[in-house]
This record gives C-alpha cells, sequence and structure tokens, in this order.
C-alpha cells in the first residue's frame, strides 16, 4: 500500500495498524537544533487518548510515545525522527464476526474490493488508531514552529455534534478545556453531554464539525497556484479518518453572500501592518496566508462501527446482518479534535520551510 506520506519539505509516513504491535510516524525534514523530547510530545497525546469520558471509546491506551532516532541530547539532529507507539489493549476477539462481513459505512469493502486482503482487527490501517501517529508527528511540528514562528498559536475545538450548533455568542476560549467535547460554549458542553449518552446507550453513533484556528501566522505562507495553503489544508484534513467535508473561512455559506459583503475591506493597523475589516477569507487570499487567523472547519460522518443492526453482504456476495462489536466512539469527533490541531502545525511547518526556502523574508512591503 503506497502513498502513506505527505507533506513537502516537512514530511510524514505514518505506519502500523490497529491491532498490530505498534504504529508510529517517521517525520523527515525537521530542521536540527528544535528542543524537543518524549514528554512534549506525550502532551498531545494525552489528549487524544482513548479512555478518558464515557463519550469515547473504551479501550486503555497509554499512548506512550518512544523516540527511537532523530534527537540528541533534547535537540533535533535534522535526521529523521522515528517515532513508535506499542498497542496494549487489543481485543482482536470483538472482530470476529466482520472478518467475512463488511461493515456499511466503513472501508471494510473498498479495502477488500481493492487489494483482496485487509485486517480486519479493528480495521487495520482504515482505524482512526492512525491517527495517534499524526498527532505525535504534530507535536514535532509544533515544536519547530515555536522555535521558528513563536507566535502562532494553534486550537481546535467542536462547534456542532449532529443537529446541535453551538452559540456564537456563548463563545469561551476558556471553556475548550473544561470539558469533554473540547466545545468553548458551557451550556452547549451539558446539552450534548445528555444527547450523546442517550445515543451511547442506543448503541448509536453521530457526526460532528470541528473548527481548527490558526493565530500569529505570519503573511505569505503559500504559493499559486499548486501550491495554494488552503489546498494542502483541506487536503490534510479530508485524509483523517471520517472526514467528509472542508471548508476555509466563510467557507459554503459564502455562496450565499454578495462581493460587497464578502469582500474583506483593507486598512492600516495602528501597528502599521495590513488590517482587515473582516475574515471572511479565513485567513488566506489566492492561496496565500494574509496574516490574519486562519480558520478552517471540516466534518466527521458518525461512527460506523455501531450495535444497530445494518444490513450488508458477505465476501462471497450472500446477504448478511451485521453488529459490531467491541470498543467505539459514540461521536468520534471528538478525539478529531487534536488530530484536525496536528494536521494544522504539519501544513502551517511545512509551508513556513518552502517560504524561508523560496523567499526568505517577505519581499513586498507596505507603507
Amino acid at each position: 500500500m503506497s502513498l502513506n506520506t505527505f507533506g513537502h519539505l516537512f514530511r510524514v509516513t505514518t505506519w502500523g495498524e490497529s491491532h498490530g504491535p505498534a504504529l508510529g510516524a517517521t517525520v523527515d525534514g525537521c530542521p536540527p537544533g528544535v528542543a524537543l523530547d518524549a514528554g512534549a510530545l506525550q502532551h498531545w497525546l494525552d489528549r487524544r487518548k482513548p479512555g478518558q469520558s464515557k463519550f469515547t471509546t473504551q479501550r486503555r491506551e497509554a499512548d506512550a510515545v518512544e523516540i527511537l532516532s532523530g534527537v540528541f541530547e533534547g535537540q533535533t539532529t535534522g535526521t529523521p525522527i522515528q517515532l513508535m507507539i506499542r498497542n496494549t489493549d487489543q481485543r482482536s476477539k470483538d472482530y470476529g464476526d466482520i472478518a467475512e462481513k463488511f461493515r456499511p459505512g466503513h472501508a471494510d469493502i473498498t479495502y477488500w474490493q481493492k487489494y483482496g486482503i485487509r485486517d480486519h482487527r479493528g480495521g487495520g490501517r482504515s482505524s482512526a488508531r492512525e491517527t495517534a501517529a499524526r498527532v505525535a508527528a504534530g507535536g514535532v511540528a509544533r515544536a519547530a514552529l515555536a522555535a521558528l514562528a513563536p507566535g502562532v498559536t494553534i486550537t481546535g475545538y467542536m462547534v456542532q455534534m449532529g443537529p446541535h450548533a453551538i452559540d456564537r455568542d456563548r463563545f469561551d476560549w476558556a471553556e475548550i478545556g473544561s470539558n469533554p467535547f473540547w466545545v468553548p460554549d458551557a451550556q452547549a458542553a451539558a446539552d450534548w453531554a445528555d444527547y450523546l449518552d442517550t445515543l451511547r446507550k442506543a448503541g448509536n453513533s453521530v457526526g460532528a464539525v470541528i473548527e481548527v484556528a490558526a493565530q500569529g501566522v505570519p503573511p505569505g505562507l503559500g504559493a499559486p497556484v499548486y501550491g495554494k495553503l488552503d489546498t494542502d489544508l483541506a487536503a490534510a484534513m479530508m485524509s483523517i479518518n471520517a472526514v467528509k467535508g472542508v471548508e476555509i473561512g466563510e467557507g459554503m455559506a459564502a455562496a450565499a453572500l454578495t462581493g460587497s459583503a464578502n469582500a474583506d475591506e483593507i486598512f492600516m493597523g495602528e501597528d502599521g501592518r495590513p488590517a482587515y475589516s473582516s475574515n471572511h477569507a479565513g485567513g488566506i487570499l489566492g492561496g496565500i496566508s494574509t496574516g490574519q487567523e486562519i480558520v478552517l472547519r471540516f466534518a466527521v460522518k458518525p461512527t460506523s462501527s455501531i450495535l444497530t443492526p445494518r444490513r450488508t453482504i458477505t465476501k462471497s456476495g450472500e446477504p448478511a446482518e451485521i453488529v459490531t462489536k467491541g470498543r467505539h466512539d459514540p461521536c468520534v469527533g471528538i478525539r478529531a479534535v487534536p488530530v484536525g490541531e496536528a494536521m494544522m502545525a504539519c501544513v502551517l511547518l511545512d509551508h513556513l520551510l518552502l517560504h524561508r526556502g523560496q523567499v526568505g523574508e517577505n519581499r513586498g512591503k507596505i507603507g
């Protein structure tokens, strides 16, 4: 299976399966001299790991990351960084029934059609467990960004669960880390808890919308025409398991606006830099960052592994019914939040390195 690598200069290759002995990432292109240790990466993995509340899978994994290469005396050396996370709580027997059947809404059937072989234990490579490796790689990217562009901050949060959206008038950054849904609305967090608990007890699942915002991004990242920053951001988010849609800035809603309403007017700020009246563009114009906050959203479908009986077929084409046993997220969007942050970090670092390599400092001066 090819195409397990993403990035241009900062390149990440993930490897491993859900029920294999381990999974991980090989990170190539990280600049030398970046302060890095396993503890720094573990902070981000702890935000994603399973079993932290009744609203996520009860699989118990420490998700302890090991750095096998590329770091010496607490600093990156500029050589490939090998990261490994051992699997310790697999229950492969839970998946015996799907060895011959395909779960509706899952990649089982397409993997089989393409390759003629698949690891049915937990979904193998198609499992969302693969994203642990991305979060580890994202931790490397965050460390490098902290060294090269210390003003950059990346924050993800849920803005919708099923049909229930947050109230933007109650948006509170401080609330994001205070509830199990990474939601910036305390009232929504309480309402969603009751809603998801009902679905969980019924053996069902639901989708979500996650928003990721990056502040302090310098202007100039990205390039025309095929190297657009938003192109790579969209591709990165779409590569996350269960993601079915991505939008940047106003996104799909921009189709309902007039040109005069959508245009972000420009003026000179008090700091002598360009400022904007609004941010319908999501911080990117012509594929190049403006210096404003970069805002994107992605939609995650409901978890396909559910206890609700579904009709399907077997590998021999016979009709069947399937109930997926095991431990699964009733809303996979919860743990997709730190994954979206990690992918944002990887793409931003990649484009920062590309920009430095081609342009250095921005050449176009204003004012």
